[in-house]
């Protein structure tokens, strides 16, 4: 008998992957934890019914997530992530030679114990003497942090649970304010398939704090669609005036120099709605 995780997108879409074990399951203080061996994509964490990432192709979304802000900003020193519990963000910041200090605030412990035992290429990030991991809730971390960091990472679930507050203007507000004056606030924006409200508000909301704001996309086959967006936000730097030059020797298998400037490029429809009064 065939086993299937099925998440539920929509009343009329699902997604099916075929597993062959279930390494790990649990409930968290935060949310239901799952560690599942997919047939063709590997290790999945997985929380609260939504794939997180997979081995097969959590690369894309981390190296896109990671190497756009940081190599739009010409000095990114100090880094923070919120959430970002897969490790995958932080090992690709930490390509970057320019970075001498990774802080990441992951709410929940537990997802960073089940990365270490499932996922020990992701966590290798965890032991790199430039990061520093902060187990508690990224809305009160950021409060208290002033005009600290050069790159803020928003690598979050998505808006449900513990989440949804990391897609409201306060949230926003206080990574503004947690960000040098020529700091870059990056973002993960949802799908514009069937997202399209949450990128759209996202976009809007980032334009009322920065003056810069460029959505930009990946294809990530596990993702409801497999078309996914991150926003990017500053108030001194656009990603047209970005120094390519330090991309060489990232070591990355999706994200390239062309594709940085590809990626900016939104279709027609995408321009639509982020446009539509």
């Amino acid at each position: 008998m065939s086993i299937w995780y099925v998440e539920k997108e929509t009343p009329g879409y699902k997604l099916h992957w075929k597993v062959k074990k279930v390494l790990h399951e649990r409930q968290t203080r935060y949310q239901r934890l799952q560690v599942l061996e997919l047939e063709d994509y590997g290790r999945a964490l997985i929380l609260d019914n939504a794939i997180q990432i997979t081995e097969k192709d959590e690369f894309i979304y981390n190296e896109m997530i990671a190497h756009v802000p940081l190599l739009t900003h010409p000095s990114p020193k100090r880094v923070l992530i919120i959430g970002g519990g897969d490790g995958g963000a932080a090992r690709e910041v930490l390509k970057h030679k320019e970075v001498e200090e990774v802080h990441m605030v992951e709410i929940d412990g537990e997802v960073i114990d089940a990365v270490r035992k499932f996922f020990p290429e992701n966590a290798s990030a965890f032991d790199d003497p430039r990061f520093k991991l902060f187990i508690q809730d990224g809305l009160e971390f950021i409060k208290s942090k002033k005009q600290e960091y050069d790159v803020i990472i928003v690598d979050s679930s998505d808006p449900v649970g513990p989440a949804v507050q990391l897609f409201e203007y306060q949230f926003y507000s206080d990574c503004l304010k947690a960000l040098k004056p020529d700091g870059i606030l990056n973002v993960q924006s949802e799908s514009p398939f069937y997202n399209k409200d949450v990128m759209k508000r996202v976009r809007d909301l980032l334009g009322s704090l920065f003056k810069y704001v460029n959505p930009y996309l990946a294809c990530i086959p596990t993702y409801p669609s497999g078309l996914w967006s991150f926003t990017m936000a500053s108030n001194a730097y656009h990603y047209s005036a970005a120094d390519l030059s330090r991309a060489q020797g990232l070591n990355t298998r999706y994200f390239t120099k062309d594709l940085f400037h590809a990626c900016f490029v939104l279709p027609g429809f995408i321009n639509d709605f982020l446009n539509a009064v």
